[in-house]
């Protein structure tokens, strides 16, 4: 076995022990390469004593719900959605940098009330080694609910989690990064179900265009259309930037841009942080 792949077959045997180190198990599932691929292989291991749960909210997109349900149905892991009550949460809709904790609190306080109800051992969530460099509080929010962290524990990284879930067949392995609606909110603005709606909106849009990797970000009066580098090119020809202003004029927007620079993730974090 060549080293790389050896040390990744490590990785996931010692993923299998930290599941098999808890009796059952509730799995924070968005639909996401990581949730899914933990998802599965808690599956794998306990069977029908983990059970995966979907937040439904304003913030969670169509598209995120109807893949996460169509990797659940395909993989047939116990599966079940949620409501969480973020939007009623002042402190959420503010929008201000630790918006993500509240969020993450109103998750995890659902789902460990119904871990309680139902007689399951811990609650986990899909967080891996590269997301420790970036901003997140909804990590802080974890570590007070004692959310286990098995991806993290077995010390793998975006890259071999995407690599473990090709090898499972799992749909999603090289699906793009991505966030709940609300991440595209520039910090200050107050997160809305109007707001919400039209990113969705333009995003579906977007998509409908044939981009992949992207997002619109959401600046009041002004959208920033950021598109991955590799799709830049296309979209800066006349004819989409024209196809752009015909999308997201009509939801409000004073201002249709692109961002030169492309997608990159937590680019609203670049800024704000550096203030």
């Amino acid at each position: 076995m060549a080293p790389l792949a050896a040390n990744l077959e490590s990785k996931r045997q010692a993923l299998e022990r930290e599941l098999k180190g808890v009796p059952s198990l509730v799995v924070a599932y968005s639909g996401g390469v990581d949730s899914a691929y933990l998802a599965y292989a808690a599956h794998q291991v306990l069977k029908d004593r983990m059970l995966a749960v979907t937040a439904l909210s304003a913030s969670y997109s169509r598209q995120d719900r109807e893949e996460a349900e169509k990797c659940a149905r395909q993989f047939n892991f116990p599966h079940e959605f949620i409501d969480t009550e973020e939007l009623s949460n002042a402190d959420y809709r503010a929008n201000n940098q630790d918006r993500c904790y509240f969020c993450k609190d109103e998750l995890f306080d659902k789902l460990d009330h119904l871990a309680g109800r139902r007689g399951y051992a811990a609650v986990a969530y899909g967080v891996n080694v590269d997301d420790q460099g970036d901003w997140r509080p909804g990590h802080r929010a974890a570590r007070e609910h004692k959310v286990l962290t098995p991806l993290l524990e077995a010390g793998l990284t975006k890259a071999e989690i995407r690599e473990l879930a090709r090898q499972a067949s799992l749909p999603v392995w090289d699906r793009p990064a991505s966030a709940c609606l609300s991440s595209r909110i520039a910090y200050g603005l107050e997160v809305t179900p109007e707001r919400l709606r039209i990113v969705e909106q333009g995003e579906e849009a977007v998509r409908a265009l044939g981009f992949r990797q992207f997002r619109v970000r959401h600046h009041d009066k002004l959208v920033r259309i950021e598109i991955a580098p590799e799709e830049l090119e296309r979209a800066l020809s006349p004819e989409m930037t024209r196809k752009f202003v015909g999308i997201f004029k009509p939801l409000g927007f004073a201002f249709v841009t692109l961002d030169l620079e492309g997608y990159r993730q937590g680019s609203l974090n670049l800024v704000e942080l550096k203030a």
